[in-house]
């Protein structure tokens, strides 16, 4: 047996208005309506081919736990982007804070409205 894929990523909403401003607006992230009726609200947004991040509305058993200033510190869902400084742009007028990372690389943190803290990495595509 081998693994040959990450399928998708689940990440705490709390809000879900809230989180579909952040993944789909200031992300840009395209919803995939593919998602079954489940006990519980949610999103999935597609990432890549077989890719996605799932939102789940449910209750956060981490409420109120304390979390490192910088993601990189802290678990979280790294994504391959094609240009930071667009994100960059798009998370300063959103007035979200960010911090590069801390290995040089064009890469940056930031977290979701819920402190989900997630990784942007720019990669060429040639």
């Amino acid at each position: 047996m081998r693994i040959l894929s990450l399928l998708h990523a689940t990440v705490i909403a709390a809000d879900l208005v809230r989180s579909r401003a952040f993944y789909g607006g200031i992300l840009g992230l395209q919803e995939n309506p593919a998602r079954p009726n489940m006990s519980f609200d949610g999103i999935w947004y597609d990432v890549g081919p077989d890719q996605m991040i799932h939102l789940m509305q449910v209750p956060n058993p981490e409420t109120g736990l304390q979390r490192p200033a910088h993601g990189g510190r802290d678990r979280h869902t790294a994504l391959a982007i094609d240009n930071i400084d667009e994100l960059v742009a798009r998370l300063e007028a959103a007035g979200i804070p960010y911090s590069l990372s801390k290995s040089g690389r064009r890469a940056l943190f930031c977290r979701d409205p819920d402190d989900n803290a997630l990784e942007f990495a720019e990669v060429s595509r040639a």
